[in-house]
């Protein structure tokens, strides 16, 4: 009951005080207070927040991940930083595995990775640039899930990410006033096509994929003035990386046509493309184990498949040797990820220990 009461206090703490990507400064230096009080030798950066530790010894290193950022967002009126995607939870979740571990007998190194800027999509990187994944064969991560894909008390070995991009755009026409259309090139005209074209996008229909504007912003305070210029944002999803790639390559080729026919200009740059899922059947059989054993078989869940992306893949990506999964814990979280007032039950925190704790220990306890 006291590391479930001291996984609490973690998880107020660092939902009270959420610190946007790249700026995690004091959630960084919290962590590194309770790795101190824990006397866990840890690694910090000059550079980037975020931070490495380790426990135990051995040469292989089995490792587990937390991200540590918040999302900037509305709240109730007022832009903020907010915890609406979890990270707090997945931090405290973590540091409470840690607790769990830290007089344990292990015959591997378990290094504990807070990663920055998960949200940005390129937060996994700066932790593998600085060494994270040195000698390391296992991987795991953990998330809280929605409550339509697992209720409270459910927990699942693994996590199938869909592959993400994001474009950001310009498009560069010639204003014109309201009664002479004809003298200029509508910047609103070339975006609402863009719009159209991402609905014709075509691939297999067994493939899971979508590709929407999320933002258009053109013209200022007088209405009698047609704009010539805009700015967009496209994100496009799919399940699988390949189809990711064919996407790209289609997005691409009708921004290009639409240059032509309305001779304008379009500037564009991918921004982020966060990988699919590449799971291990391995680690994911790892942490179907820690779970029966943390909580029994009736809490099994199926493995889960969501539209959703992370950073976590590219973890794989970078190390296609490294055996990895991220395991979805049910908390009868609501409305939803990244809802301004998402909320869940809390006592999921000291679950998720449990479980990460007992997966982890499948690979690095001594017999």
């Amino acid at each position: 009951m006291q590391v479930e009461s001291q996984i609490l206090e973690w998880f107020e703490h660092f939902h009270k005080y959420p610190e946007v990507s790249w700026k995690e400064f004091e959630t960084t230096n919290k962590i590194a207070e309770i790795l101190d009080s824990l006397e866990v030798p840890y690694r910090r950066f000059d550079d980037v927040t975020g931070l490495l530790a380790e426990i135990g010894e051995g040469k292989e290193v089995i490792a587990i991940r937390a991200d540590i950022d918040a999302l900037w967002q509305e709240v109730d009126g007022v832009y903020q930083a907010n915890h609406s995607c979890g990270h707090d939870a997945n931090i405290s979740m973590v540091l409470g595995a840690l607790l769990l571990l830290k007089d344990s007998k292990l015959d591997k190194r378990i290094r504990f990775i807070f990663q920055p800027a998960e949200e940005k999509g390129n937060g996994a990187n700066s932790m593998i640039d600085r060494g994270a994944l040195e000698d390391v064969t296992h991987l795991f991560g953990v998330h809280l899930r929605p409550v339509e894909e697992l209720p409270f008390g459910k927990v699942a070995p693994a996590i199938h990410h869909g592959a993400a991009m994001f474009l950001e755009g310009k498009i560069k026409g010639i204003d014109a006033h309201g009664a002479r259309p004809h003298q200029g090139k509508n910047a609103i005209d070339v975006a609402v096509a863009i719009h159209q074209s991402l609905k014709n996008l075509y691939f297999s229909p067994f493939e899971a994929y979508s590709a929407k504007l999320t933002k258009i912003q053109a013209g200022g305070e007088s209405s009698n003035i047609i704009p010539g210029t805009a700015s967009f944002s496209i994100d496009a999803r799919a399940q699988k990386n390949n189809v990711l790639k064919q996407m790209k390559e289609q997005i691409e080729k009708h921004l290009l046509s639409l240059q032509g026919l309305f001779d304008i200009e379009i500037e564009w740059e991918w921004q982020d493309i966060t990988p699919g899922a590449e799971v291990s059947k391995e680690a994911a059989s790892i942490a179907r184990e820690g779970i029966i054993e943390a909580i029994g078989t009736k809490n099994l869940a199926e493995e889960v498949i969501t539209s959703g992306s992370d950073d976590f893949h590219f973890y794989t990506i970078r190390q296609p040797k490294l055996k990895a999964a991220m395991i979805g814990i049910g908390a009868d979280l609501s409305p939803g990820l990244h809802h301004p007032h998402m909320t869940f039950d809390r006592k999921a925190l000291y679950i998720g220990a449990q479980v990460l704790m007992k997966a982890l220990l499948k690979i690095a306890k001594k017999d």
